[in-house]
């Protein structure tokens, strides 16, 4: 599955990047380059919590979906 990210040059010349699609999920680097090897990090993180905290309520069940 592939996501859309925002890529910004900070005032301090680091890149900051956010993936709107995982609300909080931000990372930075030196080189755009590096940040969006950072932002893969922090997604895969994000999204594994994410997954952790899934309640479940009643009859229902957790079944995976790969996309």
């Amino acid at each position: 599955m592939k996501y859309k990210v925002v890529i910004t040059e900070g005032e301090d010349g680091w890149y900051v990047v956010e993936c709107p699609s995982i609300p909080g999920c931000v990372s930075q680097g030196k080189t755009v380059e590096e940040a969006l090897e950072n932002i893969k990090d922090a997604m895969y993180g994000c999204l594994e919590v994410l997954n952790e905290q899934i309640e479940i309520k009643g009859g229902a069940r957790i079944m995976e979906v790969a996309v």
